[in-house]
């Protein structure tokens, strides 16, 4: 009987066992509650849709990841992964050297230039003397704001901050400011909107400053969570390699977002 007994709890052990190991591991992802299409966005339901949100099924079903998306503004985004209230960051967010002093980021997993827009009738080039004497409008903690604040506060009459995206491309429309700066895809986005292509068109890419800009962006994670890291890792190199990637990039985009 004894033996018996020991048999079956063994059993459920192993039982038990394999169950904890087949389980996914439980992932919070931080996404950004302020639109920012055509990356990630909220639909009239509440739901967050986008390239961006694409991506992160795709990889956690790669990496095998329970992944859940926690809504989390863009200033308090990396404060929200560091005291452990999200676990990866997938938010449009650049690698920087400034950033990597905080958390970590995985490879890059887009790569794209960086632009100005403006009103139509308004020709100038994207440029510390193109932009003299405009009001520049910028989405406030990005690498955007901080290349702006860099290259164009000596010749511009002003640099405005905005919350959201959004917020600087309507005063833009409105005449409030003169020039924009931002990702050329989110940029592109807005052009394409009604009110966009009625009022604006792009002025063309800035110069590189990879202290500034970086190589691209990638997902950030807790620097200890080098195990995280190594999964997503190899979940972004696999969906590229089998075709995945590209197939629900073409849904957005018609070049190769990834770059070079």
């Amino acid at each position: 009987m004894i033996k018996a007994l020991k048999t079956a709890a063994l059993a459920l052990a192993v039982v038990l066992g394999g169950g904890a190991v087949a389980s996914a591991e439980s992932v919070k992802i931080g996404f950004i509650t302020e639109p920012y299409p055509p990356f990630t966005s909220m639909d009239a339901s509440g739901k967050f849709v986008g390239w961006e949100v694409e991506l992160q099924e795709a990889v956690c079903k790669q990496a095998k990841l329970d992944c859940v998306i926690t809504p989390v503004s863009w200033d308090g985004i990396i404060p929200a992964l560091t005291s452990k209230k999200i676990d990866v960051i997938i938010a449009s967010m650049s690698i920087t050297g400034e950033r990597l002093k905080t958390i970590d980021f995985t490879d890059k997993y887009y790569n794209t230039p960086t632009g100005v827009i403006g009103r139509k009738e308004d020709s100038f080039k994207p440029t510390a003397e193109g932009l003299s004497g405009k009001i520049i409008g910028v989405q406030v903690s990005t690498v955007h704001a901080d290349y702006v604040k860099k290259h164009f506060a000596s010749t511009a009459a002003e640099i405005k901050e905005y919350q959201t995206q959004d917020e600087a491309n309507q005063d833009l429309a409105a005449g409030r400011v003169d020039a924009v700066q931002a990702d050329a895809i989110a940029l592109d986005a807005f052009l394409k909107s009604e009110a966009g292509a009625a009022c604006c068109d792009y002025k063309g890419d800035v110069a590189a400053d990879l202290e500034i800009l970086g190589p691209g962006v990638g997902m950030g994670v807790r620097k200890e969570d080098t195990a995280l890291k190594d999964k997503l890792n190899a979940a972004i190199k696999a969906i590229r390699a089998d075709g995945t990637y590209e197939t629900f990039s073409k849904k957005y985009f018609d070049f190769n977002i990834y770059g070079d």
